[in-house]
């Protein structure tokens, strides 16, 4: 059974029977909102690209980033499966992900912060049906789904972060809205939630 996360709620990603998850997939899943007005309607939905973004810290500090110019990180525990440029048609699936294999992700990195930006600058407020989940990898159950709800006028977010918690990791819903088009412009506000 999923758990649809409110902002700042944190849960342990064991198991059911109390074994460490493995391997997680953070999957982002959006479309563009329809335009309002007669003409709007017959030129369809923009284009929206959003972007997911995976940063790895250790001790504070950024040590690794994996987004869609970057798609594996340096020690290959975390891989993104390639930029979406459009979203999709409201399915509900993903339409980027990035894949964290939470046993070969080096001891020193303590912290991996999720992140979503509007490359091309269009606010929240022109996105539905936004969301990102975490999957157990291994057997597909979906443990956690947070939705980007109300739109807005921010073109990014701090979605959620995964952190070392004794010998296994917890994730924490940060759903921090934000201003920037990539992930470099997002560090500032990430810092905050470390």
């Amino acid at each position: 059974m999923s758990v649809n996360l409110s902002k700042g709620q944190q849960i342990s990603l064991s198991k059911s029977d109390g074994a460490a998850l493995t391997a997680v997939r953070m999957g982002l899943g959006w479309r563009a909102a329809q335009r309002k007005g007669f003409l709007a309607k017959l030129a369809g939905a923009r284009e929206i690209d959003l972007d997911a973004s995976a940063l790895l810290f250790a001790g504070g500090q950024p040590v690794d980033v994996v987004f869609f110019q970057h798609l594996v990180s340096d020690d290959g525990s975390v891989r993104h499966l390639g930029d979406n440029l459009t979203g999709g048609a409201g399915a509900g699936d993903d339409d980027e992900v990035i894949l964290v294999d939470l046993a070969r992700v080096p001891g020193h990195v303590d912290q991996i912060v999720f992140t979503v930006n509007s490359f091309t600058g269009q606010t929240f407020a022109e996105v539905q049906d936004a969301f990102c989940r975490l999957v157990d990898e291994r057997s597909g159950r979906e443990l956690a789904r947070y939705t980007l709800s109300g739109g807005g006028a921010y073109t990014a977010q701090i979605m959620a972060k995964l952190q070392r918690s004794g010998s296994g990791w917890q994730l924490t819903a940060l759903g921090e809205p934000a201003a920037g088009r990539t992930f470099q412009d997002l560090l500032p506000a990430v810092a905050a939630h470390l």
